[in-house]
């Protein structure tokens, strides 16, 4: 069996699960997720936290029940506490601002980007050249700030793009004559 879907999904206080058929709802402070699930994975809610554990013993099996363990342990820990991304900007010129439900992103080009903010994401931008990007689900929150660093990612040779707060990028060497 998979090591990972050994560990069981502890469930803090404020946060209610239930196990509907083949679907497993997740409800919290922050807001409700529900995940498909596979039916070659068994899962049980007892003493406060949730175990997976597949049904044969097929390898497909074990790896849903470790996939699955960690898609629920990433929605509980979304409804209660949250994700989030941060991004910078890294360019002379380089800004962005929310303007209502739009971000609007000056990259250099001989427009402005506008990027609509997609339901259940929140974008804010406490200076020009930060991005903060926050949700309850944990791979939309990282595809938004994918697709935003996508616009202009950072460059290796200046630096200038956008980034990801933690990102280290690779500087080259310029040409020599």
């Amino acid at each position: 069996m998979s090591r990972i879907a050994k560990k069981p999904v502890p469930i803090p206080s404020g946060v209610q699960v239930a196990v509907e058929g083949d679907t497993l709802a997740v409800k919290g402070s922050k807001g409700s997720l529900r995940l498909p699930l596979h039916p070659e994975v068994e899962v049980r809610q007892e003493d406060g936290a949730l175990r997976f554990a597949p049904r044969s013993e097929r390898r497909t099996a074990r790896a849903m029940a470790g996939t699955l363990r960690s898609l629920a342990a990433n929605m509980v820990h979304g409804v209660s506490r949250g994700f989030e991304k941060r991004l910078e900007l890294v360019g002379v010129g380089y800004r962005a601002q929310v303007q209502g439900k739009v971000l609007s992103l000056s990259l250099g080009f001989s427009h402005p980007i506008n990027y609509p903010v997609p339901e259940g994401i929140s974008i804010e931008t406490p200076s020009q050249t930060e991005i903060v990007v926050r949700g309850i689900d944990k791979q939309r929150v990282g595809q938004v700030a994918a697709e935003i660093r996508a616009f202009r990612p950072p460059e290796p040779y200046k630096g200038k793009g956008i980034k990801y707060a933690e990102e280290v990028v690779v500087r080259k060497e310029a040409k020599k004559k």
